[in-house]
């Protein structure tokens, strides 16, 4: 699929994304309505308010007040604009940066992972979960703004970065969604009349050898560092003072896909449930690293990177809503309550999935090149080798 047809479903996935979240920000303040708590029930319209707000150009209470309080003297009205300029600033970043992130990852997944017959699914879940990706990357590029918003920029900077980062992932998995619908439908309207499109042949055994190396990355966050021990080691890690002192918080968000210990204290019937999402975030990633080479129309390491991305978020996904269904808890607390850990893990989806995906994507171009040289060498007659002779 060329570029100039895939990038008008690429753009109008932008925009919606973009738009939408813009629109579930703005509805933020409805929810303050007497008509809406008396509908939804105070609890659900304070949880959806939290998802919310992160997307909303209407600066929260704790913003004014941390503003005001911030500001000294006569110059008081004067800081206080300049703190709630900094929020507007921050959340222009932010929608920008959707666009801006969201575009060229679907560009290159239409591109190489069209969705037509035989890859119309797997396309649908790449571009779903890349939608997660480009909204929590603008998130990330946006929350020093915000932060400096509050008039406390200089303290714990790492730790609020970290927390700045983890807010707003609801919001995007219902946004998200509904943008890879759009787009895939866009997409195989222009995908219409470009003729028969590439299938790499890759040997099984190669396309499993790379899916195995890529998942081996992916159990390196989800069993070794997430191991508690191991995470409260990294928790732990101080330098001297500073702005960059505490980072514990946010390696744990770029590194850490889980969190599991040994089952002391807990019936071991829950913990291998608990173990068995887990279990599952690795069984899909394997799986749909083993199939991405031949459902690509082109193996190369961008492709096979934002598919190890897209795979990782889609198996994080899978085990939430794993343990959604299986936590009992979720008749007391109710479903609202229960789907705010859908989102979660994603910074550290990326940071292994790049891995994991340029891994196996090394593996693969090794491993086939080897086959093929193998294979070169078999069909050579041993009468015309060259012959060594001491």
């Amino acid at each position: 699929m060329t570029y100039r047809r895939a990038a008008i479903p690429a753009l109008m996935g932008g925009l919606l994304l973009t738009a939408l979240l813009w629109w579930a920000g703005a509805s933020a303040q409805a929810l303050h309505l007497p008509g809406s708590t008396d509908v939804l029930g105070g609890q659900a319209a304070a949880e959806l308010e939290r998802w919310l707000l992160p997307w909303s150009y209407e600066p929260p209470a704790s913003v004014r007040f941390d503003a005001e309080s911030g500001a000294i003297g006569d110059s008081a009205a004067t800081d206080a604009g300049r703190y709630l300029g900094l929020y507007s600033t921050a959340m222009q970043i932010r929608f920008f940066a959707v666009f801006a992130f969201f575009v060229p990852g679907a560009l290159l997944l239409i591109r190489r992972l069209p969705p037509v017959r035989g890859r119309l699914t797997a396309a649908l879940l790449a571009l779903w979960a890349w939608g997660l990706v480009a909204g929590t990357l603008a998130v990330t590029v946006s929350a020093p703004w915000l932060i400096a918003s509050h008039g406390r920029g200089s303290y714990r900077l790492l730790p609020q970065l970290a927390s700045v980062i983890a807010t707003g992932r609801q919001a995007l998995v219902a946004t998200a969604l509904v943008t890879a619908l759009a787009t895939v439908l866009v997409a195989r309207i222009t995908a219409k009349g470009a003729g028969p499109l590439p299938q790499e042949v890759v040997p099984a055994r190669a396309a499993r050898l790379a899916a195995t190396v890529g998942t081996a990355a992916i159990a390196l966050s989800l069993v070794v560092l997430s191991y508690q021990p191991v995470a409260a080691a990294i928790q732990t890690v101080s330098p001297d003072g500073g702005l960059f002192a505490e980072p514990g918080d946010l390696l744990r968000t770029w590194l850490l896909l889980g969190a599991w210990d040994s089952p002391a204290g807990v019936q071991l019937g829950d913990w291998l449930l608990y173990r068995a999402a887990d279990v599952l975030i690795l069984v899909v990633v394997w799986w749909a690293l083993r199939r991405l080479p031949v459902l690509l129309t082109r193996v190369t390491v961008p492709a096979m990177a934002a598919g190890a991305v897209c795979a990782t978020v889609v198996a994080l996904l899978a085990s939430q809503l794993l343990r959604i269904a299986t936590d009992g808890s979720g008749l007391r607390w109710g479903i609202l309550h229960m789907s705010a850990v859908l989102g979660g893990g994603v910074p550290a989806a990326v940071t292994w999935g790049l891995v994991g995906g340029v891994a196996a994507a090394v593996t693969l171009r090794v491993s086939v090149g080897r086959t093929e040289t193998t294979a070169a060498t078999t069909l050579v007659p041993e009468s015309s080798r060259p012959r060594l002779d001491a």
